[in-house]
Formats: structure tokens, sequence, C-alpha cells
């Protein structure tokens, strides 16, 4: 029997929450909504959910503070990001707090579905990968746990970035495309049609994480015109 993912709803427009429900349901997923934030937050924590859809704007408690507090406490659930239309400071401040994607208002129910079910099939699937990835200056990652160890400091991963790092690691002799990324780390279709900068931004933000100097990154290069690039020692 296929498994009925679970989806928590956190949107405070009445019409677009509860169309939101109709259409997941519709499409086979359990699916709730929540209407304000404190509230969202305490059934995101839960745990019931594969994904928590998040409105950026809501009444008691912002979206941002919401991501990054299930992101204390959970770094394995999905969380898809719905940001004002073209606000880059909103995206980028979503998926630096841990979200896995964002999709803009107004935005293609269809185009919203299909996203969902990438992010979800993606969450499902056991990528292959080295338990532990060693890069230079003698950062190990720990990938089964999420963690990582760079002299004294601990570092903290979400799921994506392991699986990004996971993927790069794999594929460490040649340069990654970023549509590669989007179709093998995040599952989308091929054909699937979006304009997103979530890769770029989570590259920017393991960069920040793994790098002495973001800005000159010796573990994870940009090879110009044909993708990123994990250096791994040795």
């Amino acid at each position: 029997m296929k498994k009925s993912f679970r989806i928590l709803v956190v949107e405070d427009e009445e019409a677009i929450r509860t169309g939101l429900i109709d259409v997941f349901v519709y499409h086979g997923y359990e699916a709730e909504g929540i209407d304000n934030g404190p509230d969202g937050l305490r059934q995101a924590l839960t745990g019931r959910y594969e994904l928590v859809l998040l409105d950026v704007m809501l009444p008691g408690m912002n979206g941002f503070d919401i991501c990054n507090a299930i992101r204390q406490q959970d770094r394995n659930v999905a969380i898809i990001m719905l940001t004002a239309k073209n606000s880059d400071e909103e995206i980028i401040q979503g998926l630096k707090l841990g979200a896995d994607d964002y999709v803009s208002k107004p935005f293609s129910v269809a185009q919203l579905v299909s996203r969902v079910e990438a992010v979800l099939r993606r969450s499902q699937t056991s990528m292959h990968q080295a338990a532990v990835i060693e890069l230079a200056d003698g950062l190990r990652i720990d990938t089964e746990n999420l963690s990582g160890q760079l002299g004294e400091d601990k570092l903290v991963f979400t799921r994506r970035e392991i699986e990004i790092i996971s993927y790069l690691a794999a594929h460490s002799t040649r340069p990654v495309p970023r549509e590669e990324l989007l179709t093998s780390v995040w599952g989308y279709a091929r054909n699937l049609d979006i304009e997103t900068r979530t890769v770029d931004i989570h590259i920017a933000k393991l960069r920040r994480k793994i790098e002495s100097d973001a800005k000159m990154p010796v573990n994870l290069v940009t090879v110009r015109g044909a993708g990123y690039r994990l250096l791994l020692s040795g």
C-alpha cells in the first residue's frame, strides 16, 4: 500500500489554506491546516508530518522564527516556505534557516504540487553515501548523524545539506551542474520549468559552514560554466 504522506499547511489566509488542503487530499496526502504561528509551531513539532508548508507572514509568530525553531529540534522534516513574489530577502532568509525550498506567491497550484511531490519523494529516498566525508583542514562530515567536526568546532547540518554534500562527494571527479542537483537531490523532473535560486543559496550556506573563507572556497568550488565541485582530501 502506498504511504500517505502527512502535510501541515501553516497559512493564515483561509481561502489559500483550505484550497491547498483540498488539493493535497485530492492528490492522496493527509493534510491539516493551522492559521497562526504559535499553533503552527506546536503542531509542527509533534513529529506527525513529513512536510510543513509554511507561510512567511503569520499572526503571532512569523514563518522564519517557526522554521528556525523546527530546525533546532528536527533536521529531517521537509519545509517549503511560501514567500512574497520576487522577494530575495525572504527567499534567502528562509533557506538560510533550513527550509528545503521556497515557492513565491502567487503560485501555480500544479507547480506547487509538483515541488511538494519532489521534496517528499527525495526525502524518502536513501542515497548511497559515505558515512564520513573528509575535506581540507581536517574537516570531517558525519553524514549519518548530520554533523561535522572542524578542529574544536562542531558543525550541524540539515538533511538537505548532507544530501548535497553526499551527491557532490559521490561525483567528486567532475563539476556537477546546478540542474543536475535540482533533479538528483531535490528530485525535480527535468521537464519541470521552474525558476529557483535554492541550489545557489544552499551552496552559499554550506560554504559558510565548511570553508575558512566562504569568499575563497577550497572545499566546495565553482567551476565556471560547469557547476559545483567538492574537493575531497587525499
